[in-house]
C-alpha cells in the first residue's frame, strides 16, 4: 500500500509558515514573552511569606476550611525551604497566562457550539483530536514556529488546555432547564439576554469545572515543556532527570503537587460556591426584575 505522506505535508505547511509568517510570529513571541514576565515580576515582588499569606487568604475565602489553609501555608513553606520558589512561581506565571488564552478562546467556542448544532458536530471531532493527541506532539510545532524557551511551552499548553473549556461550557449551556428558557422568552427577553441573564449564570458550575481542568491540564504541560527549554518547574524535573539527580527531581515533582493542589482546590470550591448562589429561579427572577426597571416609566418632572 502507498504511503499518504501526512507527516511531510505538516512539515511543508510548518516551513510555509515559518517562510512567510515569521515576523507575525517573532511578534506574537515577544507579547508573550513580555507577558510572561510581567506576570511573574508582579507574583515575585511581594516577600514569599507575604505571597503565602495571600494564598493562604485566597483558600480560606474559597473553601472555608481550616485544614486546607494550613496545609497551603505550611506546604509553600516546603516549598520555599527547598529554594524551589523562584521556579514555582515562574510555572505559575505560564499557567496562569496559557489558562487565560485557554478560557478566552474555549468558553466563547463552547457557547457557539451550544447555540448551533452545527458548528457543535464540527467542534466533537476537532476537540476528540486534540485531546488524544500525545501531548509531546504539541511542542514539535511550537518549537518549530517559536524556538526554544518559554514561549512555545506557553503555545502548546494554551492549544493543548482548550478542549475542556469549549466541551463544559457547551454541555452546561445545553443542560439548563428548557422551562426556565421557555419563561426567559415568555417575559420578551431577547437571545442575548437569556444567554447573559440565564444560561451562563446556571452554567456557571460547569463553566468552572472547565476553568478547574484548563488549570490542570496547562499545569501538567507546563512540566512537559520544560523538554524544550522552558524555566520553572518543568526545567527542575528534566534536570533532575537527565542528570540522574533523583533527589532535585523529586523536589521539583512535590513543587508541582504543591501547586497543583492549591490551584485544584481553590478553582473547585469557586465552581460550588457559584453553583450554590445560582439556581434556576433566582436567574429567571433576577432577569424579571432587570427588565422589570428597564420598562419602568420614567418620573414625570414636577
Amino acid at each position: 500500500m502507498a504511503r499518504i505522506p501526512v507527516g511531510d505535508a505538516v512539515e511543508s505547511g510548518l516551513q510555509w509558515l515559518t517562510d512567510n509568517a515569521g515576523g507575525v510570529f517573532d511578534a506574537v513571541s515577544a507579547v508573550l514573552l513580555f507577558t510572561v514576565n510581567t506576570v511573574y515580576t508582579v507574583l515575585s515582588a511581594p516577600l514569599p511569606a507575604v505571597l503565602i499569606a495571600i494564598f493562604a487568604v485566597l483558600m480560606i475565602v474559597a473553601t472555608r476550611s481550616i485544614g486546607l489553609t494550613v496545609f497551603t501555608v505550611l506546604a509553600f513553606a516546603l516549598v520555599v525551604s527547598m529554594n524551589l520558589w523562584a521556579q514555582t512561581l515562574e510555572t505559575l506565571a505560564v499557567v496562569i497566562i496559557a489558562a487565560a488564552f485557554s478560557i478566552l478562546v474555549g468558553v466563547p467556542a463552547g457557547i457557539l457550539a451550544a447555540s448551533s448544532a452545527r458548528v457543535s458536530f464540527v467542534a466533537r471531532p476537532v476537540l476528540d483530536f486534540m485531546q488524544t493527541l500525545p501531548v509531546f506532539v504539541y511542542l514539535v510545532p511550537s518549537v518549530f514556529l517559536f524556538g526554544i524557551g518559554v514561549v512555545p511551552g506557553i503555545a502548546a499548553t494554551t492549544v493543548f488546555a482548550i478542549p475542556p473549556a469549549v466541551r463544559l461550557t457547551e454541555l452546561g449551556i445545553r443542560q439548563v432547564d428548557g422551562e426556565v428558557l421557555e419563561a426567559a422568552r415568555a417575559f420578551g427577553s431577547r437571545p442575548g439576554q437569556v444567554l447573559r441573564e440565564v444560561q451562563l449564570p446556571l452554567a456557571l458550575p460547569s463553566i468552572m469545572a472547565g476553568v478547574n481542568q484548563v488549570i490542570m491540564l496547562a499545569l501538567s504541560m507546563v512540566v512537559v515543556a520544560g523538554l524544550v527549554g522552558a524555566q520553572g518547574l518543568g526545567g527542575v524535573v528534566v534536570n533532575g532527570v537527565t542528570q540522574f539527580n533523583i533527589g532535585t527531581a523529586f523536589e521539583g515533582g512535590i513543587a508541582v503537587v504543591v501547586l497543583a493542589i492549591f490551584l485544584d482546590r481553590v478553582t473547585g470550591a469557586l465552581g460550588r460556591s457559584g453553583s450554590a448562589r445560582r439556581r434556576p429561579a433566582a436567574a429567571l427572577l433576577a432577569l424579571v426584575r432587570s427588565k422589570g426597571r428597564r420598562n419602568e416609566p420614567e418620573a414625570a418632572p414636577a
